[in-house]
């Protein structure tokens, strides 16, 4: 069986973060590992407090994993401060998994900041760097290149001068824009566009960490990075499709709804 590692936050509503990216490894058929960085105290409507776990008890987490199982893929999720950036970033200078999937989280869906300010200068300097792909949404991918993003060839723009960065691929989401749902991937030779029609509901919680996690589990099974993130795009849009009216938020995605119907795909 394939592994997938998790970096991330604690979601105690369930719908996000490590509990997001476990229900998604089990989804595509893959054994998750998570290593937690961050114990958020929040719902579908807002986000009450955030306990970071500290730097060296990350990395120790790390090489738990790494020393005894092992990885097929990473994702990496909310890092919200400079130490736990520098800390993840120099445990994967040390063991150089394979494709490693970088989620730059800043904003939980009900616009509560996950990240501190001055941490973008370093997700910039020390995390993208480390990254094979690198997933931002609209406002992530403007906080990073300092760019405003209004337009497709504005989106193109951006993806180029990220993956200049020091990541090998970019995707940005376009959940943000209007009209259809477009994210546009750049490997740095092409663009790939994955259009889908917008689906009309609020219950969208935690899914940046469901669409990254579904490409690090495509990543492990051999997928090719432009068929992962197809097969992503596609998982991730049955799961808003299904959502569950849960909270008085913006309820959490349906993981496993197309699992539950159809059972698992080895494929």
């Amino acid at each position: 069986m394939k592994k997938v590692l998790s970096i991330a936050g604690s979601d105690c509503s369930g719908g996000a973060g490590i509990q997001a990216d476990l229900k998604t490894f089990s989804a595509h058929g893959v054994f998750g590992m998570s290593v937690i960085v961050s114990v958020v105290a929040e719902n579908t409507s807002r986000v009450m407090d955030i306990q970071n776990i500290r730097p060296d008890m990350v990395e120790k987490q790390i090489d738990a994993v790494f020393e005894d199982i092992g990885t097929d893929a990473v994702k990496i999720g909310m890092l919200s401060s400079v130490e736990c950036m520098d800390a993840v970033a120099k445990k994967m200078q040390q063991y150089r998994p394979r494709h490693v999937v970088v989620d730059p989280v800043m904003y939980a869906k009900n616009g509560c900041p996950l990240m501190d300010k001055k941490a973008v200068e370093t997700l910039i300097k020390a995390v993208i760097p480390v990254s094979d792909v690198c997933t931002p949404n609209i406002p992530e991918a403007e906080k990073i290149t300092g760019m405003k993003i209004t337009s497709i060839k504005e989106t193109k723009e951006a993806a180029r001068k990220i993956y200049h960065m020091g990541c090998k691929a970019v995707v940005i989401k376009g959940g943000h824009a209007t009209g259809n749902a477009l994210d546009i991937l750049f490997d740095g030779k092409q663009f790939y566009d994955y259009e889908s029609v917008r689906i009309n509901t609020s219950n969208t919680h935690g899914t940046g960490c469901t669409f990254s996690s579904a490409i690090a589990s495509q990543l492990a099974k051999e997928m090719s990075l432009p068929d992962a993130v197809g097969a992503a795009k596609a998982y991730v849009t049955t799961a808003i499709e299904h959502s569950l009216g849960i909270g008085k938020g913006n309820g959490p995605t349906h993981h496993f709804w197309d699992l539950y119907r159809h059972g698992l795909n080895e494929g």
